[in-house]
């Protein structure tokens, strides 16, 4: 009842206010009463463990003037999450500075896009720096008239931008069978997601005009390692862009500035950074990344080649590894995602297997692109063990290890990891590792 007088009584006052043209913010005696109208508003969030509120006291920052407007500055995040940061693994330690990668905070991302500054790194010989007065893309071999584009030359074809996620294939290597890495951003944080924006990669062949022959095209980057990878055009024609912006600013170096290659849906050693040509062919070219490297290992002790799709996966990314909770209340968040489409369902275990609970996604659900998904539980204090697993459009259901181990073999330095990842909780409340 009392809530509701204040509810009314601030009505009316909000209406006189407009009548009189004051400001209620200005008003000591008005500002109390939002505030106990504020508080009497939250006691329905008691059950998540909000205390009812005081009045709030004025603080330090409404009475002094803020920093001063610089004339210009690239924006950057407050000081008070310096902590949220793209970081080198600890687990796999690379000794030198130049092929390796770095992985973003999935738990700390409050979205699907990625911030351009945390979106994962992965590079083969280090991040040149490329002017795109003097870059050039060429498109050449089996077409009817090569063509050079400069990077002003790009910027004159019509653009789309999509939302897509990037993962790469060794997400997850160091945690098959035993658990290595201690954190979500160590187990899974090869996966980003941005706002891609660019040049469909079939304006650019159509007007070079491609030859029937042609199946393979040879992409290659602008770094010192040449990275280079044999691409079917089928799939360069069907939704493969020509990318120099994301998230609504142009790439970032290490994202591949000026121009990189973006394939949707397949692993991101596919989308070329710093792409300086197209080659078009009649048969792939067989590299080192494609027999050394990114490769699988199967039963038969053969080795396949070509496996581009990055297969329905989902991880749950808070609670997770490294965290501590408490008894009460808890919203289960994580990411679910699939190069083959859309995210058509999530369920969660909450008894390490034994039964399974629907979770809910929040929309939009975009093919190609991480959709988060969300479940209320209410932990009770004993130890359980906590996990997803998706499903996706096609109907494919994500695989446990030993679904993959049915058609794959672990061993060495295996890629193509998207089997479900549990999270045991102990007694104190302590989430860790938990495969095995």
């Amino acid at each position: 009842m009392d809530q509701k007088i204040d509810g009314v009584r601030l009505v009316a006052a909000a209406r006189a206010e407009l009548e009189a043209h004051s400001s209620i913010t200005h008003n000591p005696s008005r500002r109390a009463l939002l505030a106990k109208t504020a508080a009497a508003a939250v006691t329905g969030l008691a059950g998540v463990g909000v205390a009812r509120a005081e009045p709030l006291a004025v603080p330090e920052s409404n009475k002094a003037l803020g920093r001063p407007l610089p004339p210009e500055e690239y924006g950057m995040p407050s000081k008070y999450e310096s902590h949220v940061k793209r970081r080198r693994t600890d687990v796999l330690v690379n000794k030198q500075n130049y092929s390796d990668w770095s992985f973003t905070p999935l738990h700390q991302q409050l979205g699907t896009v990625t911030p351009n500054g945390l979106i994962y790194e992965r590079h083969h010989n280090g991040v040149p720096d490329i002017n795109p007065d003097q870059h050039r893309f060429v498109i050449h071999g089996m077409v009817r008239q090569p063509l050079v584009f400069s990077m002003s030359d790009l910027m004159k074809y019509p653009s789309v931008s999509r939302f897509h996620f990037m993962e790469c294939s060794g997400n997850g290597l160091t945690d098959w069978l035993k658990p290595a890495a201690r954190t979500v951003q160590q187990t899974h944080g090869l996966l980003s997601c941005a706002q891609w924006t660019g040049i469909p990669v079939s304006t650019l062949l159509d007007e070079a005009g491609v030859s029937p022959s042609a199946t393979w095209a040879l992409a290659e980057g602008g770094d010192g390692a040449a990275h280079a990878r044999s691409i079917p055009m089928k799939k360069l024609m069907e939704d493969a862009l020509i990318v120099y912006a994301a998230n609504g600013e142009m790439l970032r170096p290490e994202n591949g500035y000026p121009l990189r290659l973006f394939i949707p849906g397949w692993e991101g050693n596919v989308s070329i950074k710093w792409l300086r040509r197209l080659k078009l062919g009649d048969q792939p070219w067989h590299l080192r990344s494609e027999t050394a490297r990114y490769t699988d290992p199967m039963p038969d002790g053969k080795w396949r080649q070509f496996s581009f799709e990055m297969e329905a996966k989902s991880v749950i990314t808070s609670p997770s590894g490294s965290m501590k909770i408490r008894p009460g209340p808890i919203e289960i968040v994580g990411f679910a995602w699939s190069g083959k489409g859309s995210i058509r369902a999530v369920d969660v275990t909450l008894d390490g297997g034994r039964t399974w609970h629907q979770a809910q996604l929040e929309g939009p659900v975009m093919d190609k692109c991480l959709t988060r998904f969300r479940l209320q539980w209410n932990w009770t204090g004993g130890p359980t063990t906590i996990a997803s697993r998706c499903v996706d459009s096609t109907g494919y259901v994500q695989p446990t290890v030993e679904d993959i181990q049915k058609v794959r073999a672990i061993t060495g330095f295996v890629q193509h990891h998207n089997g479900v990842f549990p999270w045991f909780i102990n007694e104190a409340g302590e989430v860790k590792n938990a495969i095995a």
